[in-house]
């Protein structure tokens, strides 16, 4: 008699898991997780609760429009079955704005940028203006760096006129290879040079003569002196040269007219220290123009 009052039970308990679980289809996200699980239903019954849970996590990340207003019971994840080995279990999965948040805050570990605006640290390839012909060469051989990338390639010497975009684009180049763990740096040379009485700036110039890739951004700008040409210019390339160390510059000014700008100091012309620094500068990237539209106007 007992035997049969189990049975009962069992059999009572089996078609209430039958409701609740047809109740549950009846939601189309908790139907599309339990399609994608492939399990039978009798198992899948069993976890009715947990996978209702799931299907409110995935309806929510579904509608949402960014973490900060993430409803999942965990901000930026949602709780989510898998099939392992046969059985189902259950972890908490990033969404796609935690994913990128956790891809942004590993590549920022690999930048350090010296007197840069903020948004450089964003700079990206997807969006970037070329819808102006005239960047399309620059544009073309910052593709093919990217694409075919070997530690010690030359960088660019890339000089046009003001506002035109080239840190922007250069920037945009470094992130993509800060994703790919390559550690980059841009240094505004004219705020660089200025700090450099500052309590770390050995320390700062350690880093960017040592880094994968180096952006000296604006060379020629600054107001030269002999010490900033010769004790601090001068080691960084020569150093980054003797180790093959990627370098990019941007500029003002063509190669011509940057020998004159570092030829001149308080002591007078000196051409010779010039020349080593602009011969060096060869040495380290391809001499490249992009005159364009300025687009800070």
């Amino acid at each position: 008699m007992e035997e049969l009052h189990n049975l009962t039970n069992i059999k009572s308990d089996k078609k209430l898991l039958d409701k609740e679980y047809d109740n549950s289809l009846k939601d189309e996200y908790f139907n599309k997780i339990v399609t994608k699980l492939k399990l039978d239903k009798a198992y899948l019954e069993k976890y009715t609760s947990l996978l209702e849970e799931s299907s409110l996590e995935f309806r929510n990340c579904s509608n949402c429009k960014g973490i900060v207003e993430c409803k999942n019971r965990i901000k930026g994840f949602a709780y989510l079955p898998k099939v392992v080995d046969g059985s189902l279990i259950f972890e908490y999965k990033p969404c796609r704005f935690k994913r990128n948040e956790i891809k942004k805050e590993k590549r920022l570990k690999n930048v350090k940028n010296f007197n840069t605006p903020d948004f450089y640290k964003d700079a990206s390839i997807s969006k970037i203006y070329k819808t102006d012909k005239n960047r399309f060469k620059t544009i073309t051989w910052l593709l093919d760096f990217l694409d075919n990338y070997k530690e010690g390639d030359k960088g660019l010497y890339l000089h046009g006129n003001f506002g035109c975009g080239k840190t922007y684009l250069i920037a945009a180049t470094f992130n993509e290879l800060s994703n790919n763990g390559y550690k980059t740096s841009i240094i505004f040379w004219p705020e660089f040079v200025r700090d450099m009485f500052s309590n770390d700036f050995k320390e700062s110039m350690e880093y960017v003569k040592n880094v994968d890739l180096l952006l000296i951004d604006d060379l020629g700008a600054e107001n030269l002196t002999a010490y900033n040409r010769d004790e601090i210019l001068c080691p960084i390339l020569q150093y980054r040269m003797d180790n093959k160390l990627t370098t990019f510059i941007t500029s003002n000014l063509d190669i011509k007219e940057l020998n004159n700008h570092l030829s001149t100091s308080k002591n007078g012309v000196e051409e010779i220290k010039a020349g080593r620094i602009i011969s060096r500068i060869e040495q380290l990237t391809v001499d490249m123009e992009m005159i364009s539209k300025n687009l800070r106007k």
